[in-house]
């Protein structure tokens, strides 16, 4: 205990310099083996940093989405809009602004890569706390009213853990997804971070083959060690949470899960800080509690102030669709017919990406989930799936579907479900988990099975899980576009027609104007898709899927 303190000491004391050191743009990367362990310190550490402000931005977002019906309107379209850009959409502002907020230091170009992974985590795990809230049930809000909750203890023994499983398994897709992106946010052209993503990025620019696989094998030692230290634990423990009234024969276990369990070290710290913290947190809240109903008026002060800051929000829009008008004014029509083309080649890679995900994710994310010895093998093995770099793997796809007569326009379908099937799946095995024990029962009780089984047991309680998946696998597609229709290996660059190939082309030539207008168009069709699709489906999943007596 000892060493690892001192080792935790060191490495705090040598971030701490790096990061409040002066700028240094041309870093390196060296191809040491020695330099890997370093490299994927660096990249886990963002990673850590980017998730607790994802988590904390997920469950604040959630809850006013769920709670405020005038602020869901603009809220829901809004994140759907969000989770569909593409990270290099984001990067150059946020690359730049960072590195202006903290000018000649090197940690404004750390905190931009924290926030640029933070673009490509936070938005399932967002969903999927505002589903969970949507979903529960009415009894369990009407006992809240009767025991008088205020909405510090309604938050911590209702809301919090009826979405603790849908949020634990889009917690480990979100860290996934960041291991996937991060050769795009550690290495933007003059700005580079050391680490694994950069590392990855430079060796694949090189061709340099030894290394790719070197990069992905410490990945997935991470990946390993994350899921035994941290994953499964974590999901062992929230099996408490399933809302059942006949306890599982079979419930995931963890071996540190035990220890801790068993530490009088941590029963001690519970003991001493964690529950006298907690009560006061319950006494604080119920002295302050509002006893409004939910349908008073609000206060005037509120009110004007919420009225300022519209105002305010609706200056800065104006201003920003002017600037737009005078953007697109500048375009050429031969422009516009590329974004309209790109866009319906994009639309359609996307859904039928979403297709050929659930046809296999549906019925494999409800075997694992239904089965806990079958979940601790696939767990391990569908993290590592999902976090390996598609852009690590697509030399060896590409070279194989052009040997087969294929090129880019399949190869960025292949690409797009190797980056995207996954949301579909980890939102499958939560729904699969949380279905309850007594109902899976009653159903074998009353010989029901085959396509009745899924008919009137799985699919109903997967519902709600699988809309949140196929509206993040949706968005994690579009976003995934920019390197799945544009591609660089050895000094070639492979393309194909579609938005994000637009997006990618504009941003290596530095034409923002292009970048822009096809970030626009993009979040027009899915606000359109948000309006006319997924906001339908998440209506039925709240009130004719639900669980409640």
């Amino acid at each position: 205990m000892f060493s690892a303190g001192l080792a935790l000491f060191f490495g705090i004391v040598e971030v701490g310099r790096n990061w409040l050191g002066p700028f240094t743009p041309h870093v390196e990367i060296s191809r040491r083996l020695s330099a890997l362990p370093v490299y994927a310190g660096y990249s886990l550490l963002r990673i850590a940093l980017a998730y607790v402000l994802s988590l904390i931005f997920a469950i604040t977002y959630g809850y006013i989405a769920a709670y405020r019906p005038r602020a869901e309107r603009f809220m829901i379209p809004l994140l759907d809009v969000l989770q569909s850009i593409p990270v290099l959409s984001f990067l150059p502002g946020v690359m730049l602004a960072m590195a202006a907020l903290f000018p000649g230091r090197q940690i404004g170009v750390e905190m931009g890569a924290v926030l640029l992974i933070f673009t490509g985590q936070v938005w399932n795990m967002a969903f999927s706390f505002y589903a969970s809230l949507k979903s529960i049930p009415r009894e369990m809000r009407e006992a809240a009213s009767i025991y008088r909750f205020n909405w510090w203890q309604r938050f911590i023994q209702i809301e919090l853990p009826f979405s603790t499983i849908g949020l634990v398994w889009n917690s480990m897709m979100s860290v996934a997804g960041a291991w996937f992106f991060l050769m795009a946010c550690e290495q933007f052209s003059d700005f580079r971070l050391p680490g694994l993503g950069s590392y990855l990025q430079a060796a694949a620019d090189d061709g340099d083959t030894r290394s790719i696989l070197l990069g992905v094998l410490t990945m997935v030692a991470v990946i390993v060690l994350i899921d035994q230290f941290v994953w499964r634990p974590v999901i062992a423990w929230a099996e408490k949470f399933k809302m059942e009234q006949v306890e599982s024969a079979s419930v995931p276990t963890s071996w540190v899960l035990d220890f801790l369990q068993r530490s009088r070290g941590v029963a001690l710290f519970r003991k001493r800080a964690i529950r006298p913290l907690s009560e006061r947190m319950v006494h604080y809240f119920a002295g302050h509690q509002d006893v409004r109903a939910e349908t008073e008026r609000e206060s005037t002060t509120m009110l004007w102030l919420s009225r300022i800051a519209g105002s305010v929000a609706l200056l800065a829009i104006g201003y920003a669709v002017v600037r737009v008008v005078m953007i697109l004014t500048g375009l050429h029509s031969a422009e516009f017919r590329q974004i309209g083309i790109g866009l319906a080649a994009t639309f359609l890679r996307v859904n039928l990406t979403l297709v050929l995900g659930a046809l296999w994710t549906i019925p494999v994310g409800v075997a694992i989930g239904f089965n806990p010895r079958l979940a601790r093998i696939a767990q391990p093995l569908a993290q590592i799936a999902a976090s390996v770099p598609a852009t690590a793997l697509f030399p060896v796809v590409l070279l194989v579907l052009i040997r087969l007569g294929g090129g880019l326009g399949v190869g960025s379908i292949v690409l797009l479900l190797i980056g995207t099937q996954w949301y579909i799946l980890f939102n499958v095995i939560a729904g699969a988990i949380a279905i309850p024990t007594d109902l899976k029962e009653a159903a074998s009780v009353f010989g029901i099975c085959g396509w009745e089984r899924w008919r009137k047991l799985i699919l109903p309680g997967i519902f709600p899980f699988l809309v949140t998946g196929l509206i993040t696998a949706s968005g994690g597609a579009w976003n995934a576009s920019i390197v799945a229709e544009y591609f660089r290996f050895k000094g070639q660059t492979y393309s194909t027609v579609g938005v994000g190939a637009l997006i990618s082309s504009a941003t290596d030539a530095k034409n923002f104007d292009l970048l822009l207008v096809s970030t626009i168009a993009l979040a027009a069709v899915v606000v359109t898709t948000n309006r006319l699709v997924w906001r339908r489906l998440y209506r039925l999943a709240e009130t004719r899927y639900k669980l409640e007596s």
